[in-house]
């Protein structure tokens, strides 16, 4: 574990990343965010989502630092009295566990479809990228809007909420697998033609083993970018559903249904009940997404 670590800080990939004030700014950012949304339960100073402790009195208490604030509530209360930092930190526990999840479903869907259309290529090949194509032409958020439409269409409202979670993760993962098939096959149809794996062929290989263990390492590159870009795009798409009142129910809000509580009052003074996880949100999708433009660049021999 030493070795792997010192060779991990003698890389060029460290040189990089302690060379750019940006990354390393991003970096400290997200796992802030990350940090705060996993150990919510022990750091929060409220469990805003426990009902016996909530008291409607506290309803609409401005942040800390107003005259007419209260120092247990920092950021200030929401609408029922529920401590809006503490919300904020257990609403990012389900937007982070929503984008990652998707992201995860969506990267093993797609690189295994890619590797498939680009090393076996043929009818397989062009079937799966005319599906891509098909789909890239609509908005991610359309098609999760529709897959979940569907969902609700055909599951009784009380089996619907209780599989809402892995309704959201499956909806936002199946848009997004596009993205990783197109980059593997591409990666794949460049990778299938060298040395080596003409090698394993002749040698007797079985084709689905050279696919996993000599071909895959070679792509994982540039999906490693994707995934990281397309975290941040699907903590966006849980955001949005759950604003629209689509994503995850009620009992399990997340940032964009924190968003949309506090949109409701946000012309009548109590500004922070939506401005806070507002710029929670950004500063976690912002984050990210620099993180995987910094990943893109290190990545890249061309740009060294």
């Amino acid at each position: 574990m030493a070795a792997a670590v010192r060779r991990f800080l003698d890389s060029d990939l460290w040189f990089s990343f302690t060379r750019s004030p940006v990354t390393v700014v991003s970096a400290i950012v997200a796992a802030v965010c990350i940090l705060g949304a996993v150990l919510a339960p022990w750091i929060a100073p409220h469990n805003p989502f426990d009902l016996a402790s909530l008291n409607l009195s506290d309803a609409f208490k401005p942040p800390a630092w107003d005259e007419e604030g209260a120092r247990e509530y920092l950021l200030g209360t929401d609408d029922q009295g529920r401590d809006v930092l503490s919300a904020i930190m257990y609403g990012a526990r389900v937007s982070l566990l929503v984008g990652l999840s998707a992201t995860i479903f969506a990267t093993l869907l797609g690189v295994t479809l890619g590797l498939l259309a680009g090393y076996v290529g043929g009818a397989l090949d062009s079937l799966l990228m005319r599906i891509c194509d098909i789909q890239l032409t609509f908005p991610s958020i359309l098609v999760a809007l529709l897959v979940d439409g569907v969902v609700r269409a055909a599951l009784p409202r009380e089996v619907h909420d209780q599989i809402a979670l892995f309704v959201v993760i499956f909806a936002i993962g199946i848009s997004e697998w596009p993205k990783f098939a197109r980059t593997v096959r591409g990666s794949t149809l460049v990778e299938r033609n060298k040395e080596y794996v003409q090698a394993a062929r002749v040698i007797g290989v079985p084709r689905g083993r050279i696919m996993v263990s000599h071909v895959l390492p070679n792509v994982i590159g540039p999906v490693l970018v994707v995934a990281t870009l397309n975290l941040g795009l699907a903590i966006l798409a849980e955001a949005t559903l759950s604003f629209l009142g689509v994503g995850v129910p009620p009992t399990q809000p997340s940032l964009g249904t924190l968003i949309r509580i506090g949109n409701d009052f946000l012309f009548s003074g109590e500004w922070w009940i939506t401005i806070f996880p507002g710029v929670a949100l950004i500063a976690m999708v912002l984050s990210v997404n620099l993180l995987g433009d910094w990943l893109r660049d290190a990545l890249n021999p061309k740009l060294r």
